[in-house]
């Protein structure tokens, strides 16, 4: 046991002499963070909104200061008919029109439609901007409903659950939490192992009194405990830097995430069983990761919306599973119970990795 920790605290001070290293593996869940949660965001703000009517009633006039009382649109002025407000969109002074109209059930009828007009040049937005405002249009004022056109019915009401203020860093930080921790998990102990066997070290750890497994077992400890590191730094940035809430089990979060790293040092170790050199390693590293995790983990786009293939595809990479599993346990507050599928899932890919790494390990050493 005593060659085993020596092993162990080797390694340890092998990464904290890299002052490079260490500045990367804190600094980028730091600066990915305040990136994906400040810069890079499909939150909505500021859409500047333009008012069709001829004359304002009071009810229309109290639901059109509450859409502006909001933090999401800017009423900018209002006009008389819709061809003026789409010669505002088309010139790029505004972003939305919105023109109050009766309800087909005739003047006296107690609900009010709202017709939208949006400038759907970016699908995405436009759909966020049309959310918004029937969730802040559909509320009662005064017993009255102001909604827009629907096929379910007039006066549909939207609840959003889990997330009413449509805020993207709930999407984003279960997703960077799936990439880092397996890009640096794998890429980094992959590296490591090639390293030595770069320099020709190895070979020298391998006739020593411990045993082969023991000596994998004490290179891979301390990645483990770094990524815990920073797991715990992005669990506390979004918490309070992000105002993203762990509704969830903090015990479950940490088993699931735990599981993950696991899995993604297994998939470490089977890279440098493949890998001679530390950039042949790189390069598969970011081929056999980065790819993947970022196009085919849900991370950007929902896996249901991809072609066959490509659900296929993303049927066997694991951040897909974690960063489901993650944004229940922390966005929805769900039980173990209700991610037992991605945790299974998780568990068996675990197995196989670390069996594969093991016995490919085993043979080379022969």
């Amino acid at each position: 046991m005593k060659q085993f920790i020596a092993f162990v605290i080797k390694e340890a001070k092998h990464i904290l002499r890299d002052k490079r290293t260490m500045l990367i593996l804190f600094g980028m869940p730091v600066v990915m963070m305040l990136l994906f949660g400040f810069a890079i965001t499909t939150d909505v703000k500021n859409v500047r909104t333009v008012l069709v009517t001829s004359e304002m009633s009071p009810r229309t006039q109290q639901a059109v200061e509450r859409l502006a009382q909001s933090e999401y649109f800017i009423i900018t002025q209002t006009v008389n008919t819709p061809q003026e407000a789409e010669r505002l969109i088309r010139s790029q002074k505004a972003d939305m029109c919105l023109t109050p109209s009766p309800s087909p059930k005739g003047e006296g009828s107690s609900n009010l439609q709202w017709q939208i007009m949006v400038d759907g040049s970016d699908p995405n937005m436009a759909q966020q901007w049309t959310t918004y405002a029937q969730s802040i249009l559909s509320q009662p004022v005064d017993g009255k409903h102001y909604s827009l056109p629907s096929p379910f019915g007039e006066g549909l009401g939207v609840r959003l659950l889990y997330n009413p203020q449509m805020k993207s860093a709930y999407n984003f930080v279960p997703a960077i939490m799936g990439m880092l921790l397996m890009l640096i998990c794998a890429m980094m102990t992959s590296i490591s192992i090639v390293r030595e066997k770069e320099k020709g070290t190895m070979e020298v750890l391998l006739v020593s009194p411990v045993r082969p497994l023991m000596v994998i077992i004490a290179k891979v400890v301390p990645y483990l405990v770094l990524a815990f590191a920073i797991l715990i730094t992005i669990l506390l940035m979004a918490r309070f830097v992000l105002g993203v809430p762990l509704a969830g089990s903090l015990f479950w979060i940490l088993a699931v995430s735990t599981l993950y790293i696991l899995l993604a040092l297994s998939l470490g170790l089977l890279i440098s069983n493949v890998a001679q050199t530390q950039l042949v390693a790189l390069l598969l590293s970011a081929m056999v990761l980065l790819m993947p995790v970022v196009m085919l983990s849900g991370m950007l786009f929902p896996v249901e919306s991809m072609p066959q293939v490509l659900q296929w595809l993303a049927a066997v990479v694991p951040p897909r599973y974690y960063i489901e599993a993650m944004r229940k346990l922390m966005i929805m507050g769900v039980g173990i119970g209700e991610v037992a599928r991605e945790v299974a899932v998780l568990a068996g890919m675990t197995v196989v990795l670390l069996a594969i790494a093991l016995k490919k390990f085993n043979v080379r050493l022969k």
